[in-house]
């Protein structure tokens, strides 16, 4: 996962240890408020920028 520079939902999945529709949702609640980090949606897809998911997860620690 470390040369990617977007995310999908299946490794925001992972890295959450989170179900498929739990992670729609967080994102889909993500993509509208564009915090706590930002979300591009294409389609029905959607993309996460690694460097602004990073940051987020980091400060959670």
């Amino acid at each position: 996962m470390n040369d990617k520079k977007v995310y999908d939902v299946e490794d925001i999945q992972k890295l959450l240890g989170i179900g498929r529709s739990k992670a729609y949702a967080f994102l889909d609640e993500a993509y509208q408020k564009q915090e706590p980090f930002r979300v591009i949606k294409i389609g029905k897809l959607f993309r996460v920028p690694k460097q602004s998911f990073d940051n987020w997860l980091d400060k959670i620690d």
